[in-house]
């Protein structure tokens, strides 16, 4: 396996093989394996086992690695992640919880039902002409679904940033990003105090959150997985890498699908038809949703930036990357202070 990230491991069949019977007990017979790409946090591997059935193994990075704050407890994270929608909402399709374990010589690993399917990244790098769009009305109406399900407190869990208002948990998470950034020398477009004052100025549309909805937050096109139906129609199959779930407003839900674009400017598009379609309250993009989704979008370019020291990447060798995040911030920033 290429290792692309400081946080994912160099692992062989044999090491996934030995998990596998540490996971399953000695009985568990491995046929084949090979890893899984696409993410750059973790080591995933696919197993299939001597009784037909494929697993996926994920290997949290060793102990002692250095990780964004926000990023700790990740493998167990995703585990509480899938039971809880297996229970809440059952009828989002996300991974079976079969094996949580730790060891030390291999540290946190989880093993979990392999999902029917490919990502939607996948299917574009193929190039092929495919339409996308019921895929994306499932995922819309899987996010609804998600949203029903309500916390005890806004963001993540565990000693992570978190507060009792959603104003509260969404600055202490952009407050952990910028001590991040200082932590990893990461050079951001714009001083901490104009993220501050931002924030400042736009906390009673942040206020008007009442409710500490369950969020995916990672539903980029990496981790929506589809195939297609009877008909031949593209249709969700799997929403994978939970382990970034928090609490909070479901509309920062709607900015990792649409990666770099604004969904409020496309009103008509196949995830906000689904969501709709499924939602228990209205879906309202007027002049206070457009503020938030400003904020979430500059939220997720600022954790993209700080991220890739931590990845593995630098200026120098993803100059692309780090000016194109720079761009996009700038013209958040711009328009957020506008307002």
């Amino acid at each position: 396996m290429t290792v692309v990230s400081p946080t994912q491991r160099r692992i062989t069949s044999a090491d996934v093989r030995h998990l596998v019977g540490a996971s399953f007990g000695p009985h568990a017979r491995v046929r084949d394996t090979g890893p899984l790409t696409g993410g750059g946090y973790a080591t995933v591997w696919w197993a299939l086992l001597d009784d037909d059935r494929r697993v996926v193994l994920k290997l949290a990075p060793p102990a002692g690695t250095p990780l964004l704050r926000y990023e700790r407890g990740l493998c167990v994270a995703e585990a509480d992640y899938f039971r809880l929608v297996a229970e809440r909402a059952p009828q989002v399709p996300t991974p079976v919880v079969l094996h949580h374990g730790s060891d030390p010589a291999y540290g946190e690993w989880l093993v979990t039902t392999m999902l029917p399917g490919r990502s939607l990244s996948d299917l574009a790098e193929d190039g092929a002409a495919i339409d996308d769009g019921p895929a994306r009305h499932d995922l819309g109406a899987a996010l609804a679904a998600l949203h029903r399900v309500t916390g005890d407190r806004f963001g993540y869990d565990g000693d992570r940033p978190s507060g009792s208002t959603w104003r509260a948990a969404f600055t202490a998470m952009l407050d952990a990003l910028l001590a991040d950034a200082s932590d990893w020398n990461v050079r951001l477009p714009f001083p901490p105090e104009r993220l501050h004052a931002l924030v400042e100025r736009h906390a009673d549309v942040l206020d008007e959150v009442r409710r500490p909805a369950l969020l995916h937050f990672d539903c980029w096109d990496g981790n929506v997985l589809a195939a297609p139906d009877a008909d031949g129609r593209l249709r969700l199959r799997g929403l994978v890498d939970g382990e970034r779930f928090l609490y909070g407003d479901p509309l920062l839900d709607l900015v990792s699908p649409l990666l770099f674009r604004r969904v409020e400017d496309e009103p008509e598009h196949p995830l906000l038809r689904g969501y709709r379609a499924a939602a228990a309250e209205p879906l309202l993009l007027d002049a206070s949703a457009r503020s938030r989704l400003g904020l979430y979008r500059l939220h997720l370019y600022l954790l993209m930036t700080v991220e890739m020291p931590s990845r593995g990447m630098t200026v120098h060798t993803h100059p692309w990357r780090h000016a194109r995040l720079a761009e996009l911030l700038d013209g958040e920033i711009t328009a957020l202070a506008s307002d």
